[in-house]
């Protein structure tokens, strides 16, 4: 005898289509609730404007962002530079420009090395319990660690070595992103594994135990796929603070050199011109809150988006 829930299972199969309504996929279905955010869409049109001039820009605007003219410096806005010049004669748009290149490599690449430790170790730690424990002690130990001054000794201690290994700016761009990467991974383990740990009681997971599927193959067919939601909300979020990291090290003058410029580091080099040319410091100051505002936005549309109660509307 059929249960309930079959019989309503087949009153719903025999029902006919609506004329005219298709069949949504899940990526269709993320992406139509995404569009309804409008604060995800603004953010994710000033996200693409900030990319597309950092990556395009430098190509189109013709002036040399590291050329000197001490005759031009300290400029205001004028139509021939229009963020002006800084205390050698630089054009500062061409500088902000170039400087969007490498802050937002640093936030993308420092943002999937810590998402990628933070999924392992949730994971690891959700599933296997035997691991749970020291792995959340080692959580709680990064968490309680004071984040700034250990980016600061850390890049005291390895600044020199790297640079020698790999040449100045590459060595700079490795232990920037590492350090970064490897204090930001906590919250995305918390988080991971706390769906790690509701998702393995769920009957499809002990479905997959009961016919001896082997436990790497249901953390990756099952586990994984069900915990991309807070995943991707993460990585959203860990590019901006990955960029506001990095722009905060190079204010204090301990990211990259003065001839790789950063945003970070365009401000640093204005502090002492502020009262001269604040505009030279405003420029990448707005650039850090667009990219910031933008990413938090994007967060916040994907977070609604992968909610099911939000998509069944």
């Amino acid at each position: 005898m059929a249960t309930t829930q079959e019989r309503v299972e087949e009153q719903v199969d025999l029902q006919p289509a609506r004329p005219g309504e298709k069949h949504r996929s899940l990526s269709e279905d993320v992406w139509r609730q995404f569009k309804r955010h409008k604060g995800a869409m603004i953010g994710l049109v000033l996200l693409a404007i900030v990319v597309l001039a950092s990556v395009i820009g430098p190509f189109v605007y013709p002036l040399d962002p590291y050329d000197i003219d001490t005759s031009l410096a300290n400029m205001n806005p004028t139509w021939t530079h229009p963020m002006g010049t800084d205390n050698l004669g630089r054009d500062v748009m061409a500088r902000v420009l170039i400087g969007g290149r490498i802050s937002l490599a640093v936030g993308f690449a420092a943002m999937l090395f810590g998402l990628f430790l933070g999924t392992a170790v949730g994971v690891i730690s959700g599933f296997f319990k035997k691991f749970d424990g020291p792995l959340m002690r080692v959580t709680d130990l990064f968490l309680a660690l004071p984040i700034l001054p250990l980016l600061l000794v850390v890049i005291m201690l390895f600044r020199e070595s790297l640079k020698d290994a790999f040449g100045e700016n590459v060595g700079i761009f490795i232990l920037v992103v590492f350090i970064i990467g490897v204090t930001s991974w906590m919250q995305t383990a918390r988080v991971v594994r706390g769906e790690v740990l509701a998702i393995k009681e769920e009957e499809f997971v002990l479905a997959a135990h009961s016919i001896g599927t082997r436990k790497r193959n249901v953390v990756m067919r099952h586990i994984l796929p069900n915990v991309l939601s807070p995943v991707m909300v993460s990585a959203a979020l860990g590019v901006a603070s990955a960029v506001l990291t990095e722009s905060a090290l190079s204010f204090l003058g301990l990211g990259f050199p003065a001839d790789f410029p950063t945003w970070g580091r365009l401000l640093f080099d204005a502090k002492g011109y502020l009262q001269l040319n604040p505009m030279r410091a405003i420029w990448p100051g707005v650039m850090i809150c667009l990219a910031v505002m933008s990413v938090n936005f994007i967060g916040d549309g994907i977070r609604d988006a992968l909610d099911p109660k939000a998509r069944s509307k």
